[in-house]
């Protein structure tokens, strides 16, 4: 690891709005706030927002200052990248802003029942070749469900659009209420302003899809508590690409 990693990780330890709770630690170390986040860390009883992978923190951080009455937390494993995200709202005083650093398939051990009102999912691993572990899978979605409140809802930004395609079919399969969904979100007309200026807070990942000249897909859904989740069996084109500049590996054209 560098020593710019290892200084960020030493200041992160003293930041105050940042809680470590990797994979190998939790199982011996109770977190005690979940289902108190309200009033042990915000003080208050506005509602909760999370932000899953967040990486360097720009949506969840950019969300705080649109709106002061209302909680977010950014979780990711990056500690490296959160650490921008964190060492910002403290430097801007965003009383509204936490950052959770643990890994996302044991997000529900730090949130008690109806605790969360949104769950946003910015540029998230499309994963491809490994279906549970796409964040709008069954394996996540029934994880949120353990600490969304009722009628709590799931934002997906996205460049890809085999995981767009994946969570509009998987929103199909299950018959969730699909309250908003485009394939060129920044084309997309009749868009409010408040939702307009929600969805245009960019992250440094977005950036580079759109110079590379790629459609942002945009999709909202509520998950309700009750009924069985099924994985979606259509086959889905696969993207042309990996990650930024990178082409896909596989031969393969489609995946479920």
């Amino acid at each position: 690891m560098g020593k710019g990693k290892l200084a960020k990780f030493a200041e992160m330890e003293t930041f105050e709005n940042v809680f470590q709770y990797p994979f190998s630690v939790v199982d011996t170390v109770p977190f005690d706030m979940k289902g108190h986040w309200r009033e042990s860390y915000f003080r208050n009883d506005h509602p909760i927002v999370l932000e899953l992978g967040c990486g360097k923190g720009e949506y969840t951080v950019g969300l705080a200052r649109l709106f002061p009455e209302v909680n977010f937390i950014g979780v990711d494993i990056k500690g490296a990248r959160m650490w921008t995200g964190a060492k910002q709202a403290l430097e801007e005083q965003l009383a509204n802003v936490a950052f959770l650093r643990t890994n996302i398939e044991i997000i529900d051990r730090f949130f008690g029942a109806g605790e969360v009102q949104e769950i946003w999912l910015t540029f998230s691993d499309p994963q491809m070749k490994n279906p549970r572990k796409r964040l709008t899978s069954t394996y996540f979605l029934e994880r949120y469900r353990r600490f969304l409140a009722a009628g709590g809802t799931v934002h997906l930004k996205t460049d890809s659009n085999f995981l767009y395609t994946y969570t509009r079919y998987m929103a199909e399969e299950n018959r969730l209420p699909v309250l908003l969904s485009t394939d060129n979100l920044y084309a997309e007309q009749g868009l409010d302003a408040p939702t307009r200026r929600i969805l245009g807070i960019r992250t440094y990942y977005e950036s580079m899809w759109m110079e590379r000249g790629l459609n942002i897909k945009y999709m909202k859904f509520a998950l309700p508590a009750e009924g069985t989740l099924h994985e979606s069996e259509r086959e889905i084109p696969l993207d042309d690409y990996r990650s930024y500049h990178r082409d896909k590996r596989t031969p393969k054209e489609t995946a479920k």
